[in-house]
């Protein structure tokens, strides 16, 4: 990534929301900020409940230009119209992901702090790699990704590369000119103001 481009948001939903309420949340936002993806990461057991989901937020996205991921269920993609799909078992079932949804779909894979399973999820066939936590954070194992990896990735790696988790507005300060997507999510949502919250953490940027 040359100095002269930003970081772009990759935006990630709630992992729960409410279907009246939340488009019109989402839709403020799109039309407001320059979303490059959105992830559907709604953590429903039922197949229903995210058709619901995808069905409400695919034409925000569409008819925006916007691709629409889908977290996990990656079976799902051709039966309701998605984008991609986003992996979190690092590079696990990317290989035979790729085979099944074919060439053009969106296919990322979440790596945690380990370069070398982002080496193999890029191998494998992925289309970005998810780095993260990037602060510390109760939820996981504690393993943060550091700064220091996503410096090396930039240098020597070529698959563009997402930080996600955890986020604070010294680490997107830090860790501009070395990503390529700052995965946005649980950051904001719990906000009054989601869009607000989504300015000030990514302040740095502008």
């Amino acid at each position: 990534m040359s100095d002269a481009e930003q970081p772009q948001i990759y935006l990630i939903s709630p992992p729960a929301f409410d279907l009246g309420s939340y488009p019109a949340t989402l839709a403020r936002i799109l039309d407001a900020e320059p979303v490059a993806c959105l992830r559907l990461a709604l953590a429903a057991p039922e197949e229903d409940d995210l058709a619901r989901a995808a069905d409400a937020l695919r034409p925000l996205c569409h008819d925006r230009d916007i691709p629409l991921v889908i977290d996990t269920h990656y079976r799902l993609v051709e039966r309701l119209g998605l984008d991609g799909v986003h992996l979190p078992d690092g590079a696990r079932n990317v290989r035979g992901v790729r085979k099944e949804l074919g060439s053009d779909a969106i296919l990322g894979a979440y790596c945690g702090a380990s370069r070398h399973a982002g080496l193999n999820a890029g191998e494998a066939g992925a289309d970005y790699i998810a780095f993260g936590p990037v602060t510390d954070t109760p939820l996981g194992d504690g393993t943060v990704a550091g700064a220091e990896l996503f410096a090396w990735w930039s240098e020597m790696i070529e698959l563009p590369v997402v930080a996600e988790g955890a986020l604070t507005g010294d680490a997107v300060a830090q860790l501009a000119p070395v990503v390529d997507f700052f995965g946005v999510g649980h950051e904001i949502w719990a906000e009054d103001d989601p869009l607000a919250a989504l300015r000030a953490l990514l302040a740095p940027l502008r």
